[in-house]
């Protein structure tokens, strides 16, 4: 692929030569690489825990599965815990690290690993898509954005498909871009290949795909001739297969995706001011408001025809993909994930005018070139150090001595109810202990506000609670959201256990009246 042909900032202050450019985006990598890699064995507490547990909880079930050299209880409580929890996406992460698992032991970190090459793999993509669309400058600053934007780094280290998914997506759309200037069935097979993959791996890819291909296929040819191309049709089945095919088993074959699919979107929130601003509140958690703004601005800047129908219509999918998954998006950040990229690729535009204005004004200047690299470069280091630092800020090893602590006092095959962080799984994975998840205040909310439910207190704790033998406490704070439970666990049971952080209630045993 071709370099744009004007002489870019970075190689005209440095030198004309390639490999500075090679130089600068080794570095760039190898950094976005290293800050993934940095505190790798912490556990995964920093994001999204709850999410990531699940992950973790059916990796291990996979591996222990194929293990004869432990407890038996332990092998079937792990094999359980990997089989009762719900399947929405295929688990091909989870496989991948249980079969790394036989070779390494169980390590928690491998995931990590895994992840952050995705990643990091995807930003190779996104460079290379960018400078086709823009510059080598503004696919510098593209790259630099989706490698080192704090919530990307958080995000891009988790156990769960997302990354692998992005990974797959900007792979996709650098394949259908270059269809597009050159169709070819070489590019057609790629980019249904990944397409297909992507909306494999997390369906609402399907979103980011459709949109990308619809950008770049009319931005530059006519719908009817389109609709004669055979590469087209190639495209559209290879893309189709995969996830059609997963949700025909899921539904109505296998049936584990029937019951799955609901609580995604609710009509009413569309009407909502709350909604919208709930929505915006997470855009601005990942990005801020300033990086929004710039990305949407943009948006508008690409030079061509092409490039502008295909960035826009990428904004355009995952606006559509808002209002259809309208509860998700506006209370789970990671939703918005695919947005890092589409950002990323706005930014390029705009980077590009920024150094063609600083190229002019400073091509006589040496020292003024050289302070506007350097302020440049402190960014960019800033940015990493503080990323680095706020890693270092919290060592959550000392969790799972904890909760193996906690389970140990259960006793492992108790019947146990916990009203207890991330639905159990901090419990369940470290503590080798299962138990029935009380509701939290906020689902409460949930089942009784947006879902039309009821709320009873006794038929909720008579229901759930039968034949339990006690009656966990991790969350604190959230206990005193319920006063009525709590009044009712401190009155009516004795306490079997408690330290800092819990409280345990026998059940069996319940005070006289």
């Amino acid at each position: 692929m071709a370099e744009p042909k004007r002489t870019t900032y970075l190689r005209s202050f440095l030198a004309p030569s390639r490999p500075i450019l090679i130089l600068a985006l080794a570095l760039l990598f190898g950094l976005g690489l290293a800050i993934r890699l940095y505190d790798l064995t912490d556990l995964p507490l920093d994001f999204h825990p709850t999410r990531q547990l699940f992950s973790a909880l059916k990796a291990r079930g996979m591996y222990y599965q194929g293990l004869t050299d432990t407890p038996d209880w332990q092998r079937q409580m792990a094999i359980q815990q990997w089989k009762i929890k719900a399947t929405v996406e295929p688990p091909v992460l989870e496989r991948i690290v249980a079969a790394t698992y036989r070779l390494t032991g169980e390590q928690l970190w491998i995931a990590r690993l895994y992840s952050s090459l995705f990643w990091v793999m995807g930003g190779v993509f996104l460079f290379l898509l960018a400078r086709d669309l823009v510059s080598t400058d503004g696919a510098l600053i593209a790259a630099a954005f989706y490698l080192f934007l704090p919530y990307a780094v958080s995000a891009s280290r988790s156990f769960q498909p997302d990354p692998l998914m992005v990974a797959l997506v900007l792979l996709f759309c650098w394949a259908v871009w270059n269809w597009g200037k050159c169709p070819a069935w070489g590019w057609a097979i790629l980019a249904g290949v990944s397409g297909g993959l992507a909306i494999y791996i997390k369906t609402v890819a399907a979103f980011f795909i459709v949109g990308g291909a619809l950008g770049v296929m009319l931005g530059r040819y006519r719908f009817k001739d389109l609709l004669r191309n055979p590469q087209v049709w190639g495209m559209i089945i290879l893309g189709a297969l995969p996830g059609t095919l997963y949700l025909i088993d899921g539904i109505f074959i296998s049936g584990y995706l029937a019951n799955q699919l609901g609580g995604r979107f609710f009509p009413q929130l569309l009407i909502s001011p709350v909604f919208y601003a709930r929505w915006e509140g997470k855009i601005a958690l990942i990005m801020g408001h300033m990086g929004i703004v710039l990305g949407l601005l943009g948006a508008f800047f690409f030079n061509s025809r092409p490039g502008r129908a295909f960035v826009i219509s990428l904004w355009a999918a995952y606006l559509a993909y808002g209002f259809i998954f309208d509860y998700h998006i506006a209370s789970h950040d990671y939703y918005s994930l695919p947005l890092i990229p589409i950002v990323a690729l706005s930014l390029a535009a705009l980077a590009d005018l920024l150094f063609v204005r600083l190229d002019e004004v400073t091509a006589d200047a040496p020292l003024f070139r050289l302070a506007a690299t350097t302020i440049l470069l402190l960014g960019w280091l800033t940015v990493f150090w503080d990323v680095r630092t706020e890693m270092k800020a919290t060592d959550y090893r000392p969790e799972a001595a904890r909760w193996a602590q906690i389970g140990d006092l259960l006793g492992h095959q108790s019947m146990v109810m916990a009203l207890t962080e991330d639905y159990g799984s901090r419990l369940a994975y470290w503590g080798w202990q299962n138990a029935t998840i009380w509701p939290t205040h906020g689902d409460i909310l949930y089942h009784t506000v947006i879902r039309g439910g009821e709320d009873d207190l006794e038929h909720r704790f008579d229901a759930l609670t039968g034949g339990k033998e006690f009656f966990l406490i991790t969350m604190m704070n959230e206990l005193d959201y319920q006063p009525e439970l709590k009044g009712w666990l401190y009155g009516a049971y004795p306490i079997y256990a408690e330290d800092e952080g819990y409280v345990i209630f026998d059940l069996r045993n319940p005070r006289t009246p």
